[in-house]
């Protein structure tokens, strides 16, 4: 079986309160406080739940929001899909919690559906789901 290369992703904010809330409700989910690994680096940083046992490669990338001097949010990056059961349904949170809608649900064939949307940050992310 060939595995998953992505291990991690990042995204950066500029407000980690404002972040943090923005994920969690558009994902209702909670992200998980990590302390920084470079004790000399200043960085607030919160993971996204992911199955550790599993370990990261067999099963997908697990990822954090990242607050760090030198590391700005915006558009024109790598751009993230998170995967959901109906992606119209995180697309109308991620505008009821200060995000935007760029990209309405629309069907991509066999492949599912996939919706853009800006966060309260400024970055573009995906979201995919096959209903």
């Amino acid at each position: 079986m060939q595995t998953n290369p992505v291990v991690h992703f990042e995204i950066y904010v500029a407000d980690m309160t404002r972040a943090k809330a923005f994920y969690e409700a558009v994902f209702a989910t909670t992200l998980e406080k990590m302390l920084s690994p470079i004790p000399e680096v200043e960085m607030d940083m919160w993971f996204f739940p992911m199955d550790k046992e599993a370990g990261m490669s067999q099963y997908g990338s697990g990822g954090m929001l990242v607050k760090m001097d030198g590391f700005s949010p915006g558009a024109g990056g790598t751009l993230v899909y998170f995967s959901c059961a109906d992606c119209a349904v995180e697309a109308a949170r991620a505008a009821k919690y200060g995000g935007e809608i760029v990209q309405q649900k629309q069907s991509i064939g066999e492949h599912g559906f996939c919706a853009l949307v800006r966060d309260t940050e400024g970055n573009l992310i995906g979201l995919h789901s096959m209903q």
